[in-house]
Formats: C-alpha cells, sequence, structure tokens
C-alpha cells in the first residue's frame, strides 16, 4: 500500500481532533472516523445530556464521513464509550433515531474516563465508501 491508498480526512468545517491525529482517514473503499465526542463544531459546545450528545456526535460522525465521500447509512461497525452504562437506554434511544433501520455492528462500553470535561458519550465508526 502506498500512501497514495490513504487520505486524510479533515477540514474547517469538520471538528476538530484534540490530539495528533485525523477526524478520519479513507483506505481504498473503507473511512476510518476517530472517535468523536459531542461537541458542536460550530459552537466548540457540548450539549446537555446523553441522547443530545449522541445526536451531536453522530452528526460529526456523519460530516466526516461525508467528507470521504460516505454516510451513516453505510456505517459497517461502530465503537460507543457511554461514561455512565446506567445511561445506556437514553444513549440508545439517540442512536436508534440517528441510524433508523440501518443497523451496523456495536460494541458498547463504560470506559474509566472519556477525553475531556463533561463527555458523556464517544463514538468511533467504520464505514464503506
Amino acid at each position: 500500500m502506498s500512501e497514495q491508498d490513504i487520505t486524510l480526512i479533515g477540514g474547517a468545517d469538520l471538528p476538530k481532533p484534540a490530539g495528533p491525529y485525523s477526524p478520519g482517514v479513507r483506505v481504498g473503499n473503507l473511512v476510518f472516523v476517530s472517535g468523536q465526542v459531542g461537541v458542536d463544531p460550530a459552537t466548540g459546545q457540548a450539549p446537555e445530556g446523553v441522547e443530545a450528545q449522541t445526536e451531536q456526535v453522530l452528526r460529526n460522525v456523519a460530516s466526516i464521513l461525508e467528507a470521504a465521500g460516505s454516510s451513516l447509512d453505510r456505517v459497517v461497525r461502530c465503537g460507543v464509550f457511554v461514561a455512565d452504562m446506567s445511561r445506556f437506554a437514553e444513549m440508545n434511544a439517540a442512536y436508534e433515531r440517528m441510524f433508523g433501520e440501518h443497523r451496523p455492528a456495536r460494541s458498547t462500553i463504560e470506559p474509566q474516563a472519556l477525553p475531556g470535561s463533561g463527555f458523556l458519550v464517544e463514538i468511533d465508526a467504520i464505514a464503506v465508501v
């Protein structure tokens, strides 16, 4: 594989990474989206509550996928990190609304902590272009 086969996905209108990594990477017909938190790129703020943050997280994932030539309905796998598993049902309700009838493979865990303050959910994704 050459460097030409790898495209880093980023841009001024996309969520900014919190460290030295790309929001997304396209390799061939696959897009790998780095873990996203619920910060609105336009305001720099995260909404209150697990459901609202989950929706914002998936809007962030969707914008990265669109920049790479894909979309939420082309996601094949998600990793979901919920800061408090007692809020799983709320996260899951928003996740289901955002994905509709599409059902990618998924794992869900409760990490010891998420990066930053006040973040309740983080999601990464793999999609097909």
